[in-house]
């Protein structure tokens, strides 16, 4: 682990370096702020030990640099001169900790050791954000333009979004991409696939139960909106949900409250809702399997995804990001596909559409030749 340690007093420095590099930590010293800051905007640091009067040239604290920056490393601010005001208003700006002088060695390293904790979260809390949230909605053509531009205009605001396309077009991406420019990104994004719970158990799921409300309920459970609350909960394959459960939903929608199976209190709730479906909900309203309110609850706006058929000219973008992210995952260098292979796939039909041709570039991938050619294409797809 790295640590820097500001401060203009040199018995200071080389004693906090002396006591951390001592247990094993890497250390780092700046004897003002400006150099502090040159240092943090060069490498990386997991925790800083900075004096709480440690100004920068343009007036500027190193704290608020940090914040401003959106730099990682935890900052512990250490003053002669402190108290609980001022070690109050470091946190709320954003400091990690706060030490008055003398330091005390035990404070200093259970307080390292805490923020290395809390480094590591940061840390991990945005390798998992990338993984979930990394994935992009790939292509320049003009039907992904429009709906690049809808998000644009609608993730800022509140409202409520139904998604419709068919299976494999990309609908949960379009869904990120609202959250992900939403005031509410900092916030929970919980998905539920509707479509994948038993009937029986999507009220549970979604509204959370009381313990000994039903022979399994051996302890209390919060549901998706509970968990999503302040946040954003995305309801894929609505279409699929059963009458008494969007019953449940358009009363949340409208009063924004619930209450968990086996009791009758109701718990407020504050959650934007983005719900999307492979089925056309005017026919399933029409058949009595869906209700007309909690539609038009659902869809103050309409986004409707493209197929691939519909947006060929978006084929040799994906082929290629494809063909880099499955070669990355495998350790392998990138294996780039000839002209006429790419002109083959764009001829042929996507009925599986963009999960499809993810699946045909890494089969591609796995059986073609390196590039992969015009007729690999022809022997395996």
């Amino acid at each position: 682990m790295k640590i820097l340690v500001v401060d203009d007093e040199r018995a200071i420095r080389n004693s906090l370096k002396e006591i951390l590099s001592d247990e094993g930590y890497e250390v780092e010293t700046a004897e003002d702020g400006s150099q502090a800051v040159e240092m943090l905007g060069k490498d990386r640091y997991d925790v800083v030990f900075c004096d709480i009067k440690m100004p920068v040239k343009d007036g500027t604290e190193v704290l608020q640099f940090v914040v401003d920056e959106g730099i990682d490393s935890a900052m512990v601010m250490i003053s002669g001169h402190g108290d609980i005001e001022t070690a109050v208003d470091c946190i709320k700006r954003g400091a990690f900790d706060f030490i008055q002088k003398p330091l005390d060695l035990n404070r200093i390293l259970i307080t390292v050791k805490n923020a290395a904790e809390r480094t590591s979260l940061v840390k991990d809390n945005k390798v998992l954000k990338k993984k979930v949230y990394g994935r992009q909605m790939i292509g320049s053509s003009a039907p992904l333009q429009h709906i690049r531009e809808i998000i644009e205009k609608v993730a800022p605001t509140d409202a409520r979004v139904l998604i419709t396309g068919a299976n494999g077009t990309g609908k949960e991406l379009v869904a990120q991409s609202i959250y992900q420019q939403s005031a509410r990104s900092a916030m929970p994004y919980i998905e539920v696939n509707c479509a994948a719970i038993p009937s029986e158990l999507i009220e549970s799921e979604l509204f959370g139960h009381e313990k000994g409300s039903f022979t399994s309920a051996v302890k209390q459970h919060k549901g998706k909106f509970e968990q999503a609350d302040g946040g954003t909960l995305f309801l894929d394959e609505i279409g699929d949900m059963s009458l008494a459960a969007q019953a449940k939903v358009l009363r949340v929608l409208q009063e924004k409250k619930l209450s968990r199976v086996g009791s009758d209190k109701d718990i407020q709730v504050d959650v934007r809702v983005i719900a999307a479906t492979n089925k056309d909900l005017t026919k399933e309203i029409a058949e009595g399997r869906f209700r007309e309110d909690l539609y038009h609850r659902l869809s103050v706006i309409v986004v409707k995804v493209p197929s691939l058929d519909e947006r060929k000219e978006d084929i040799p973008e994906l082929v290629q990001y494809f063909s880099e992210q499955i070669c990355a995952e495998a350790g392998r260098s990138p294996v780039p596909f000839a002209p006429e292979a790419v002109a083959l796939l764009q001829e042929r039909s996507w009925p599986g559409n963009i999960r499809e041709l993810q699946n045909v570039v890494e089969r591609l991938l796995i059986l073609g030749g390196n590039p992969v050619s015009a007729s690999d294409v022809k022997a395996f797809v």
